[in-house]
């Protein structure tokens, strides 16, 4: 089996997730999806207060040499053992979930292209590309609804890290896309592009 790698990075907030979601609904079976916020280093040496004001985002936040690991070891067809995230707890909690190989991996993450090895994975690598004010807003009814943070925590951390970083990494990461779609899931142009290309990837398995 050869396994097709998508990697859809994007701003927070940008609709990756949505995009992400609407690809694997319609290839349930056949689409298996890594999360690269799962990968966030582990800082059980940090007291909850400190964790809290470190900046997750940055590419050094995140363990991307086990994220390397697991893409290799699903492209030569070994199932991985992922990471699970605690977005309460500010670290990764103890759990993993099994991933399986499948004929295509997508690969969701906000830094993912501005990762060099990460980059070398992906054979279709995705923009999603939102205005600033839709994505603060995004991130504000996700974080305080989802994710037990308060409204005066998500703005601090949106105007300290999230803000400043997006500039310095995201945003210029954004040249090495070979598809930057406007507003992510809800954009059905662009659904239907990738739709269509998966379908041709998989047809050719058979």
């Amino acid at each position: 089996m050869k396994t097709m790698f998508i990697g859809i990075a994007g701003g927070s907030g940008s609709g990756k997730t949505t995009l992400t979601r609407r690809l694997k609904e319609r290839y349930p079976r056949q689409i298996a999806v890594v999360n690269h916020d799962n990968y966030y280093k582990r800082h059980d040496d940090l007291p909850f207060e400190e964790r809290c004001k470190l900046n997750y985002d940055h590419p050094d936040a995140f363990d991307n040499d086990l994220l390397l690991a697991h893409l290799k070891q699903l492209r030569a067809g070994h199932s991985v053992q992922c990471p699970v995230y605690d977005y309460r707890a500010h670290n990764r909690s103890d759990r993993t979930v099994r991933i399986d190989p499948a004929p295509v991996v997508i690969v969701e993450g906000i830094l993912l292209f501005a990762v060099p090895e990460l980059c070398e994975q992906l054979d279709i690598k995705v923009f999603v590309d939102t205005d600033a004010d839709v994505r603060i807003l995004r991130r504000i009814l996700r974080d305080v609804k989802r994710r037990g943070r308060t409204l005066d925590s998500v703005i601090n951390q949106y105007l300290t890290t999230v803000k400043p970083m997006h500039e310095q990494f995201v945003e210029p990461s954004k040249r090495k896309a070979d598809l930057i779609v406007p507003e992510g899931g809800r954009n059905q142009v662009a659904l239907d592009m990738l739709m269509h290309r998966v379908a041709r990837h998989l047809n050719a398995q058979d």
